[in-house]
């Protein structure tokens, strides 16, 4: 029997412009709405930390990219990527690769310096390296954090990179001089609705879980991957850039007249996704909407976007589907 799980097309309603799919792997029937998920341009800069093991580059890495889920509130976007076996990495030694967005690449620096110095030079064992070495642009993090060495702080090399030594209590940390910097895609997305809170959730795991292992380049800044609070540009009563995206919520279903939520549905979640290509976020979706769309309480998958005036990039979620 076949492990490889597709979203085979039964009907395509042309009024309610949906895809009734089937999964070739559980035989789940869902809807795919026939939308697109709008996205726009962030700059972008990746970290591969390295530690003794595999623990203390997963602490890292954690730490690193705390607060940073958007940044609509947020002073980044932020996420791990995928662990780094010691044979790929500088200084061979296990490693995590974290991605890091922001607005433009003055505020990415900052982040950079801020999150590095503060977060992984202070866990121990941990050395930071540039995880874009073909990026255009480099910003000059490690050069600026070698201050921090007051006057002590060397030149090295590792791996055959151009680093700085700084001395703290527990010996040496090591920073390479520059980072690479390039425009990259963020806001790729989709939506579970599901008949109970927990086969959402179930699902929302199951799509972060494939989006994890067989998608490269990306990034979930939210929760484990998961939303459960999303919002949209501006409020109706105050003066906000953002507030609940009311027309998602279950509770207002009955409440409001825009609502989306179909009357099966109790909970939502939404899946974000950072990339740097987009093809990378092309990727990301298409494994994660055929996860959830495989998952049994899953009713129906969609994606929020604000008619193309939001940004220059969009992903279809026909695309997932096994017949374009």
């Amino acid at each position: 029997m076949s492990t490889t799980n597709k979203l085979q097309v039964i009907n395509y309603n042309e009024t309610q412009k949906t895809y009734t799919t089937k999964s070739t792997l559980t035989g789940h029937v869902c809807t795919i709405d026939d939308t697109f998920a709008e996205m726009f341009p962030l700059w972008a800069s990746r970290i591969l930390i390295t530690a003794q093991n595999e623990k203390w580059a997963l602490t890292a890495a954690n730490v690193t990219t705390g607060f940073a889920t958007s940044v609509i509130m947020a002073p980044a976007e932020a996420a791990a990527e995928r662990p780094v076996p010691p044979a790929e990495t500088p200084d061979n030694r296990p490693g995590m690769l974290i991605q890091i967005y922001n607005r433009d690449r003055f505020a990415l620096k900052h982040q950079l310096m801020e999150r590095i110095g503060q977060c992984i030079m202070t866990c121990p064992t941990t050395a930071a390296f540039n995880g874009l070495t073909t990026a255009k642009r480099v910003l000059k993090v490690g050069s600026s954090l070698r201050y921090f060495g007051d006057g002590y702080q060397t030149k090295t090399m590792s791996g055959g990179r151009k680093c700085w030594k700084i001395p703290v209590m527990e010996g040496n940390f090591i920073v390479e001089d520059g980072f690479g910097a390039q425009e990259a895609v963020a806001g790729g997305n989709f939506m579970i609705f599901a008949e109970t809170q927990s086969a959402a959730l179930k699902a929302a795991e199951a799509a972060a879980d494939a989006i994890r292992a067989n998608a490269p380049d990306v990034i979930m800044p939210f929760p484990g991957g998961i939303c459960r609070a999303g919002s949209k540009a501006g409020s109706l009563k105050y003066k906000m850039k953002a507030s609940t995206n009311h027309p998602y919520c279950p509770t207002l279903k009955t409440v409001v007249p825009d609502t989306v939520v179909p009357p099966s549905v109790q909970c939502v979640y939404e899946i974000v996704i950072n990339g740097l290509t987009l093809d990378a976020v092309k990727n990301a979706m298409k494994q994660g909407v055929t996860a959830a769309a495989s998952t049994l309480g899953v009713v129906k998958v969609s994606a929020g976007n604000y008619g193309g005036k939001l940004g220059p990039y969009k992903v279809f979620l026909k695309e997932a589907l096994e017949a374009q």
